[in-house]
């Protein structure tokens, strides 16, 4: 499954680049990509797994960013 999420407070693209290798590291994910310009996560993971995937992707970015959210 592909959907794409708006992000909120994503203040530097350089973090925007760690959340994405993050994301990209989480079983199920196959492939993540987050515009820093768009401020949008496309996430494409598995159907079966999509809003575990989710829920870990969120707790990845508040690591790196804590005021970033993604918008469900």
């Amino acid at each position: 499954m592909k959907k794409v999420f708006k992000m909120r407070d994503l203040d530097c693209a350089h973090c925007a680049a760690k959340m994405e290798d993050a994301i990209n590291r989480i079983d199920g994910v196959n492939k993540a990509t987050i515009s820093f310009m768009t401020q949008k996560l496309t996430l494409d993971a598995k159907d079966e797994r999509f809003d575990d995937i989710v829920k870990e992707a969120a707790k990845a970015c508040k690591a790196i960013e804590p005021d970033c959210e993604i918008l469900i």
